[in-house]
Order: structure tokens, then sequence, then C-alpha cells
């Protein structure tokens, strides 16, 4: 039986002890009060009743007794099995930190039976880089009245390890000796959680130090809780982020759809891919590229946001530069007839919806070619860089301009009457004054051999073939045979000079 035990019987022996004097007590009393002259007179009869009245409440006593006694043996028992059987082990050393008292979980938890760790060194158990911490912490708690706590490993009876955690508190006994109780919790799965929570923190770090991505960590705000060191390409030092709004640098027209999208996340826990700009401090423009997730907490709620971006400016760039090539004349940056045909297809529906007239006009560059001829095919695309700004300044900004290849030029206007004569004449005073405008002459700076620049004065008039239509009249390619065709019409008739298809 072990000594808590010993002490918990010995305080329920007394206890007993004291019931049954109480009784004794009881009955002298009783007894005490009975005068002895009274005795004799009294009938036998009488005395003999109260007698075993006597008996009677004698034995009631000794069940209640026998009750007591087994609730103290119950109480016993269930102290012994709380004590022995916690799920911590609970330890009590001497002052020369001998152990003096363990239960059963503590001696599995050292690997050795109780019996035998009885008056054997705490110490022996602890590993031998933790010698010094152990007695740091003894000699600590010696001097100490509050709890105190360390963490350290032992090796148990057959060589394991194991990580154990010690809450320790001094106690003063009756003869004024002095223990220390300990209560011995097993920590070697939590350190083994914590060990590979630290590496997956390297792992993660380790990433985020080594890659281009910008990687970011949000609370369910928004706010910046960490960013990987690439984000000083963007902002200086990822340090000075912390705390900061994760929308502030986006830019105005981009940021209520990505907080949207933010939102969404957080609330529905799948991550979308979005582009957004970002306006730097120097005022330019990075496109990003990004998408978002969620961390997890026990409950299984959100609490924190992981967003890996990358930097898409260039292919931004190049898309751009490959959709300038695929739609935009490379001299005037006009739409090309690809987009030109596109175009063209999108307001005849438009009309068709409307009811209202557009126009298509072709026009050709009078006496161009003398220009190439003598000067050069410099001088001849800067005198066509000219023509596409004077057209453009003639007409609105939802009509269409367009290169479809050396010195012709197409324009559309759209959108004019719903009544065909205002249209014609709309039209016409646009046309007249495109003609009007690319008649003036044009001054051209030539670039010489040795750096040096000349001036010329150059005169090139243009012939304007101009169709009219509504809904689907005519096909697309129709419209750009008539506009063709009535252009030269003009050409021919001396140049300079617009011309209606049947009017």
């Amino acid at each position: 039986m072990s000594n808590k035990a010993k002490q918990h019987d010995t305080l329920n022996a007394g206890a007993e002890v004291k019931f049954t004097a109480s009784l004794r007590a009881a009955a002298e009393k009783k007894l005490a009060q009975m005068a002895p002259a009274d005795i004799p007179s009294r009938p036998v009869e009488e005395i003999f009743h109260e007698l075993q009245i006597c008996q009677i409440e004698l034995g009631m006593q000794d069940e209640e007794l026998q009750r007591a006694q087994l609730m103290i043996k119950e109480s016993r028992e269930r102290y012994t099995d709380f004590y022995d059987l916690a799920p911590v082990g609970f330890v009590t050393l001497g002052r020369e930190a001998m152990i003096d008292e363990i239960n059963l979980t503590g001696a599995a938890l050292l690997g050795e039976e109780r019996g035998k760790l009885l008056h054997k060194h705490f110490a022996v158990f602890v590993a031998p880089e933790d010698i010094e911490h152990w007695t740091q912490h003894f000699t600590s708690v010696l001097q100490r009245d509050d709890k105190s706590t360390c963490e350290l490993a032992v090796l148990r009876g057959d060589k394991t390890r194991c990580q154990v955690r010690l809450d320790s508190l001094r106690q003063m006994q009756d003869n004024e000796s002095i223990v220390v109780h300990i209560v011995l919790t097993d920590i070697s799965e939590n350190k083994r959680s914590e060990d590979e929570l630290r590496e997956q923190e390297q792992f993660f770090r380790m990433i985020t130090e080594n890659v281009d991505d910008f990687i970011a960590v949000l609370d369910l705000e928004g706010r910046r809780l960490y960013n990987s060191p690439s984000y000083a390409k963007l902002f200086g030092d990822p340090e000075a982020l912390k705390g900061t709004d994760s929308f502030a640098e986006i830019h105005p027209e981009d940021r209520e759809h990505v907080r949207r999208v933010f939102t969404e996340t957080v609330n529905t826990g799948i991550g979308l891919r979005i582009e957004y700009r970002f306006a730097m401090p120097d005022g330019s423009i990075r496109h990003m590229e990004s998408c978002g997730g969620v961390i997890r907490n026990s409950l299984g709620r959100p609490s924190r946001i992981v967003v890996v971006s990358r930097d898409i400016t260039d292919r931004i760039k190049a898309e751009d530069q490959i959709r300038n090539l695929a739609f935009y004349d490379t001299l005037t940056k006009l739409p090309n007839r690809r987009m030109f045909d596109d175009r063209l297809n999108q307001a005849m529906a438009a009309s068709n919806r409307t009811g209202r007239y557009g126009a298509l006009m072709f026009l050709d560059m009078d006496n161009f070619k003398p220009l190439n001829d003598q000067y050069g095919h410099s001088a001849g695309d800067l005198l066509l860089k000219e023509v596409a700004h004077r057209i453009i300044s003639c007409v609105r900004e939802m009509d269409t301009v367009s290169r479809f290849g050396g010195d012709e030029f197409v324009v559309m206007l759209t959108e004019l009457d719903t009544d065909k004569k205002p249209s014609i004449a709309q039209a016409g005073i646009v046309a007249e004054k495109i003609r009007a405008i690319l008649a003036r002459p044009y001054r051209l700076l030539l670039q010489q051999e040795g750096d040096t620049e000349k001036t010329i004065e150059y005169r090139c008039s243009s012939s304007i073939g101009v169709v009219m239509f509504i809904d689907h009249e005519y096909r697309p390619a129709d419209l750009v045979k008539r506009a063709d065709m009535v252009m030269y019409q003009a050409k021919e008739s001396g140049r300079n000079q617009v011309r209606f298809f049947d009017i």
C-alpha cells in the first residue's frame, strides 16, 4: 500500500474511534441522569423494557457505524483509484530530490515498477542534456511558494526518451520538513506536433523566400500578416507591410472587384483566379494574377487567407503587342482590315436594331507614288501617319478609321439619321471635311545621312467614294466593293473629289 493510502487509512481509523467514543459518551450521560435511589423502586418489567429499547438503539447505532465504515472504505478505494490511475503522474520528492511517493501513472512514465522507484533520486531519470536545467528548476522550487513549471526529457527504464512537463510546488510538512509535489505530464506527442509544425514552417519559408511569386498571408479583413521577400521588388521592406491594408495599392478601378472576390473566398473557402492592377508609388502600373486559399482553424472555420500572386505585366504587354499586330496597322496604329471587318459587322447589326443609317467611305491618296519615288519610303510613311491623324480629327470616337494597306483608308460612320437624305447629308459633310484637310500641304521632316534633317513640303489630295447602308441590305464585302468602285470614279473624274454610290 502507498504512503498516501496509509495516510488515508490512518485518518479513517481516527474518525471511527471518534464516532465510537461519541456513542459511549452519550450512553454514560444518560445513565448518569438516572438517580441510584430510583432504580430499586422501579418495576423490573419497566427496567427490562428500557434495556430492550437501549439494545435496539445500540443495534441501530451499530448499523450506522457499519455504514459509515463502508463509506470510508469506498472513499479510500476511490481516492486510491484517482491517485494511481490519474492521466498524469504524481510525484513527491524530499528535500534531496529523492522519490518519496509516486502514483502508477508516474511510474509508467518513468518506465519502472513503483516499488523500485522509492528513495531513488529523480535526476537518475533526467536526460544528460537537461540535468543542469533540472537542478536549476528544483533549486528554484525549494525557494518559492508558488508553482513553477519546466520541460525536460527523461530516460525511461528501457532507455527510451520521453518529453515531460513538470508543474512543481513546495509544501511544508507538520514536522517542518519540506517536500516537493510534482505533476508529471507526458508532452511527447505535443512536442512531436510542434517539431512537425516547425519543420513545415521552415519548409514553407524556404519556398516563399526562394520563389519569384508573391506569397501573402492575410487576416479575414484583408490585413497583411506575412509577405514573402519577393514583395521587396514592389513595395520595399516586406516587414513594413505587416498590419497594412492589402487593398490599398490596388488600382481604384479594380479594387471593388478584388474585395468581392476576397469576401467570396472567405465565405465559401473556394479560391478564384483573378487579374487586376497595382498602382505603384512611382505612378507606374503592374498587372497581377492572384489566387487565394483558406487556412482553417481546429473548428474548421476560416482563420487566414493565403494569396499567391505573380507579376504578369510582361505577359500583358506581349499579348497587347500580339493583339496589335493582329488587329492594328503597325505604321499608323489604326485598326487593320481584320478589325474593320469585325466592326463593320457589329455596325450593321446595330443598324438593324436602331433603324439608323451608316456610311462607308473608301479613300485613296492622289499623287502619293511620286513622293516615294523622289524621297523614299520613309517620306511616304511620314505622310501616311499624318493622313491617319488628320482623318481621325474629322470623325467621332464612335466612328472607325482603318488603313487597308498602301495609301488606302476606310472610314465608317455609324448612328446617323433614320432617314436616308439627312444621313447622306451628314456623311457628305464629314467626307468633304476629310477631303479638304487631306488636300492641305504636308510638311515632312526627313532624316538624311550624317543624322542631318531636311524639311520638305508636299501636296497630296484624296479621292473618296461613299456608300450608305442600313440593316443588312448589302453584305459587308459588297459595301466595300461599292465604296471602292465610286472612289475610282472620283479619281478618274479628276481626283480630289467625293462621290456617293447610287444617290
